[in-house]
């Protein structure tokens, strides 16, 4: 065994969105930079990228992408007057398409570790010191030393004892993205971002879908009433949404999956031929760090750090999916760019109050901000108005009319407190509400912007103005709480 050492002025052990993010805005900062990763794929290649774009947030939404496509040619376009006399799919094209999709990305992300004069390090970190590291893998361990290190180690999908992962029978969501074709029949638990948005996908290709969600509330962490329009377009599409079922077991018998689970107390069984387990995610910090570091967690299992992403050890820093907050791409590349930023001596913050969250399904359903239930449990007193995207010019040209953007007001201020939307690129239009939350905003503010027409937008401002009880294009009342 050799050992060489290096030494850089900052060391990010993960290369996801969270790490290859802070890596790069450091070396930008003018940072001596590393990034260590360990990710490979299936051929045993080294990948930047980590979960999100190898089997994560880019996959999924190119297979949404496929489906959706197919599902709008079989059922939709002839009201367009585009008729098409015989649609069928092809498993594998989709699948490849979506593996060329993450090979160009993580290709690029490669690019911009040259361009930026990262060193890229494949192997497995581990923390000896506040300052040295240890890393191991196909090649031998060698010593790197760092003036600062960044932990962005990223999250595993949970596993439970009741649906113990089976090859390509139970699978979690990366076994969900590998699918060489189309089930009979699927079983998803957890009704969360990720089972509904991978169930949609082999539900618009074919297959039964029973969704199982232990909870009794159906997207619990969302705006209740937009929940509720979502559970009836889900249901509508034909997705069995079980709630308050919690799964008590599943086997394998004779090619089918025996599965039990109580409903309401009650004891019930259906039989699939895939099971996909989606009940969250944990961070992943097993065997990081030496323990005499004595990094902290907190009461959940996460990197204990404060508002600018430091641990209790001096110069250790940790981002992303290890730490408090929504397991969110777009979070952890955030807190990637500030702790650079941080550690290049600028003054860097983050808004954690204002992180958009969104779920690629069809209708797509984004928020950000509180909800109501929310502003009501803190005994806030708002204004709440609301538009229909039925009531939208431009989405009755799309044929995407389904959902609505409520937008929840300072009753004394006007200050906007959340927006929540379901519809059509809800994942585009949160946006508007980011930068006008981030600006401190009043809908009234916002209702006197000028939107161009017909575009989707138009909603939004038609639902800064029905927060006064003025929207133009809907009867539209003010109503207090």
């Amino acid at each position: 065994m050799t050992e060489s050492e290096e030494e850089f002025d900052v060391v990010v052990i993960g290369a996801g969105p969270a790490g290859y993010v802070a890596a790069i805005r450091c070396a930008q900062l003018g940072l001596s930079t590393a990034c260590v990763d360990d990710w490979q794929d299936e051929q045993g290649n080294a990948r930047l990228g980590g979960t999100c774009l190898n089997v994560g947030c880019i996959p999924s939404k190119a297979l949404l992408e496929s489906s959706e496509k197919f599902e709008e040619c079989k059922h939709s376009v002839s009201e367009y007057g585009v008729l098409i006399n015989e649609v069928s799919f092809d498993v594998a094209t989709m699948q490849a398409r979506k593996n060329n999709i993450v090979k160009e990305l993580t290709s690029g992300i490669e690019q911009l570790f040259k361009a930026n004069k990262i060193t890229r390090i494949t192997g497995r970190a581990f923390i000896q010191t506040a300052n040295q590291l240890e890393i191991s893998g196909s090649q031998d361990k060698q010593n790197i030393a760092a003036k600062h290190i960044i932990i962005a180690t990223g999250s595993s999908p949970a596993a439970i004892e009741s649906a113990v992962l089976t090859d390509n029978v139970i699978v979690d969501s990366s076994g969900a993205l590998a699918f060489e074709e189309v089930p009979e029949k699927i079983c998803v638990v957890g009704a969360g971002v990720i089972g509904l948005e991978l169930g949609s996908v082999w539900r618009r290709l074919g297959s039964e879908v029973v969704v199982l969600e232990a909870q009794q509330e159906f997207l619990g962490i969302a705006d209740q009433q937009i929940a509720r329009e979502a559970q009836r377009q889900f249901k509508k599409q034909g997705l069995d949404i079980r709630l308050n079922a919690r799964l008590i077991s599943s086997e394998l018998k004779n090619d089918k999956l025996e599965i039990h689970f109580k409903e309401a107390e009650k004891e019930q069984q259906l039989s699939a031929d895939k099971m996909i387990v989606a009940v969250g995610r944990t961070p992943n910090i097993d065997k990081i760090w030496d323990p005499s570091l004595e990094i902290l967690l907190d009461e959940r299992g996460f990197i204990n750090v404060n508002q600018q992403c430091e641990t209790n050890v001096p110069g250790i820093y940790a981002i992303g999916d290890v730490v408090r907050g929504p397991m969110l791409a777009h979070k952890g590349s955030e807190e990637g760019m500030m702790v650079a930023g941080l550690i290049a001596g600028n003054h860097c913050a983050l808004n954690y109050d204002l992180i958009p969250s969104v779920v690629y399904t069809d209708p797509e359903i984004a928020w950000v901000g509180k909800t109501e239930q929310q502003l009501k449990a803190s005994g806030i007193r708002y204004n709440a108005g609301a538009f229909p995207f039925a009531a939208s010019g431009r989405a009755k040209a799309m044929g995407k009319t389904s959902g609505q953007v409520k937008i929840l007001a300072d009753a004394e201020s006007d200050r906007i407190l959340g927006v929540h939307i379901i519809g059509p690129q809800a994942s585009e239009l949160i946006a508007q509400a980011v930068i006008s939350m981030e600006l401190s905003a009043s809908s009234e503010d916002l209702a006197m912007m000028i939107f161009a027409h017909p575009s989707l937008s138009e909603a939004v401002h038609e639902a800064a103005l029905a927060v006064s009880g003025s929207a133009i294009h809907a009867v539209s009342r003010k109503r207090k709480n």
